[in-house]
């Protein structure tokens, strides 16, 4: 009856989405959604500075530049100076979420048909924001270290994937698979973007939520020391996992040619992010507010990422493979010889959710059928305990 575009004749909404009509039965335990804890909000933080924003009502209710209001942009300069990344204002805007800047950046770089890199598994509203612009997605594999840089290489030199426009990749703290991807990695990332010029789309939703192991650097901050590097690197960040994603505030850092059309872009999305919420992230920041708060998210998530992976061995031992991430949401886990699909239905029968694996690749027949992603971040310690004895009456009623 209607003739919708291509990509939107049979469209496919997020697998993860899917599952959030089973959270609202009682009892259920969800290790599903990347959602931060709830209670581990600054409330009193962000109404002090949702106070201060309001004394300037003109600039919270009026319209607002595309770009970002100037203080909170001068805010996010500074938090990424300290991330040490320098940037200049025409190389930062504000997003309404991160997710937007990946939709604005795809329509600016990439045509119907051309090849988008990315590591695998991989964050599925990227992978339907790959499929939605109609690009030809190419997958590069990814282990405990992040993605494979020497795979890529070898993809890139033998032409296989043609001239790609850019790779994305989650560095630190992936999502789904929590891996953080070795300096050296990083640098020779950097040295490939340079030589084939295609450019890296950082999303760091999660670097600050480290609770082990030593920090490492962005990949922009690393494009610093390499010659060039700098011009290949676009970086995403937000406040959405580290203060609250109500805020909706997310923001772009990279060269500055990008980022104007990416501002263009933007005016026809929707002409700029809410400046209300806007000025209560300037506020909050100005104040010091999160470095005041991340230790105490830091710790809280540190603990349930321990509880959550002694669980698991405990109720299914040997039977469950993992790596246990040193910050982030996410652990990512494998039951061989399991379909991770056929144990989720089960599991939503003793009221229990997790993500299975397939979500989180490109070709869903490539997909690892036993991987499963699962959330530590929002049941507290007592939930994650009782979750994982559920999982396994799941696990051992299909055996």
């Amino acid at each position: 009856m209607y003739e919708f575009t291509s990509p939107f004749q049979q469209p496919s909404g997020s697998p993860i989405r899917e599952l959030f009509k089973y959270l609202g039965e009682p009892g259920m335990i969800s290790f599903a959604g990347g959602y931060p804890a709830s209670d581990l909000f600054d409330v009193e933080g962000l109404s002090l500075a949702a106070e201060r924003a309001s004394a300037n009502a003109v600039q919270c209710l009026q319209y607002g530049p595309t770009d970002g209001l100037a203080t909170l942009k001068r805010e996010i300069i500074g938090l990424m100076a300290r991330r040490g990344a320098a940037c200049e204002a025409e190389e930062v805007m504000a997003t309404t979420g991160s997710q937007q800047g990946l939709d604005l950046l795809l329509r600016v770089l990439v045509e119907p048909g051309d090849a988008v890199l990315t590591e695998e598994p991989a964050y599925p509203a990227t992978l339907q924001a790959f499929r939605l612009q109609r690009a030809k997605i190419v997958a590069v594999p990814a282990d405990a270290q992040g993605i494979q840089v020497d795979k890529l290489a070898s993809l890139l030199e033998s032409g296989a994937c043609g001239k790609p426009k850019l790779l994305y990749t989650v560095p630190t703290f992936a999502n789904p698979t929590g891996a953080t991807l070795a300096t050296e990695r990083r640098r020779a990332l950097l040295a490939l973007a340079v030589k084939h010029r295609f450019v890296v789309v950082e999303d760091d939703p999660y670097g600050d939520l480290r609770f082990a192991g030593a920090p490492l650097r962005s990949l922009l901050a690393e494009a610093q020391a390499i010659d060039g590097a700098r011009d290949w690197v676009v970086h995403f960040a937000s406040l959405s996992k580290i203060v609250a994603p109500g805020l909706r505030v997310g923001w772009m850092a990279g060269p500055r040619e990008i980022v104007r059309r990416c501002v263009i872009a933007k005016q026809t999305v929707d002409l700029c992010s809410s400046p209300w919420t806007q000025a209560v992230a300037a506020e909050y920041l100005a104040a010091g507010a999160l470095e005041q708060h991340l230790p105490k998210i830091t710790a809280a998530y540190g603990v349930k990422c321990a509880a959550l992976c002694a669980a698991l061995r405990e109720q299914l031992g040997e039977a469950i493979e993992f790596a246990q991430p040193e910050g982030g949401m996410f652990v990512w886990a494998r039951l061989p010889g399991i379909d991770a699909a056929d144990l989720l239905a089960r599991a939503i029968g003793q009221k229990v959710m997790f993500v299975p694996g397939k979500a989180f690749f490109a070709d869903a027949a490539a997909a690892d059928k036993a991987a499963l992603r699962l959330s530590f971040a929002a049941p507290d310690v007592e939930a994650i305990k009782e979750g994982a004895r559920r999982m396994k009456r799941a696990y051992e009623a299909g055996l």
